[in-house]
């Protein structure tokens, strides 16, 4: 889990134990998870996004500059493909991916069963519950601080299936309690722009990103906002 936040100790009750008893109930891991306003309020496909808003292009994904936002690129070593988006904002991090998806059925039900399976693996703890976006996951895994120090790396993990693409969001930071930057943060996720493009591609396949125009080389972009 990249960029989450360390915890000293154990989560609270608030950060891993707060289930909504819905987000037990069985579910069609085919269908589609979405929230009910996703195409007015987002996150938007590409053919829902306002043509007049000053996005940052990034191939599959565009974000929408605002003030005290810092875009960063992620890539993958030894390809230097870029993988994921960083954003910094409001004391906390968002992490976005997306990724292709079948034209009528939906991946986060099944993708989230499986981060909660890989969390479990490492010895961290997970706990379903029911956001903004529907199903989500808030976990933790056991990690080090810089000082050698034990405690646990929390994150929480949402996303929302759109037309043939699943956009997938890691949130750490000040956001997992502090009201004011969840609100800010879940905002900045419904502004993010998917760029699935015409192009067959197998489901589950990261939709390709590039680097601005702008960027400085070796894959940084510059701050946005």
């Amino acid at each position: 889990m990249t960029d989450n936040e360390l915890v000293p100790e154990e989560p609270t009750e608030g950060e891993l134990a707060t289930t909504d008893d819905d987000a037990a109930e069985v579910v069609d891991r085919d269908a589609k998870s979405a929230p009910a306003d996703r195409s007015t309020e987002g996150p938007f496909d590409a053919t829902e996004a306002s043509p007049a808003r000053p996005y940052v292009d990034l191939g599959g994904l565009k974000i929408l500059p605002r003030e005290g936002l810092h875009l960063r690129l992620e890539v993958e070593e030894g390809t230097n493909r870029v993988v994921a988006v960083g954003l910094d904002y409001a004391g906390s991090t968002l992490q976005v991916q997306a990724f292709a998806a079948p034209r009528s059925t939906g991946l986060w039900h099944e993708i989230r069963e499986q981060i909660e399976d890989q969390i479990l693996k490492q010895g961290g703890k997970s706990t379903a519950q029911l956001g903004p976006f529907g199903p989500e996951l808030v976990a933790g895994v056991p990690a080090t601080a810089p000082d050698g120090s034990q405690g646990m790396r929390v994150a929480r993990f949402i996303g929302v299936d759109g037309p043939r693409w699943l956009l997938r969001g890691v949130i750490a930071g000040e956001a997992i309690q502090n009201p004011t930057a969840k609100a800010a943060v879940e905002e900045l996720f419904r502004s993010v722009v998917v760029v699935r493009g015409t192009q067959p591609m197998p489901p589950r396949d990261l939709i390709p990103l590039s680097i601005p125009k702008t960027a400085a080389s070796g894959g940084a972009a510059p701050a946005a906002g």
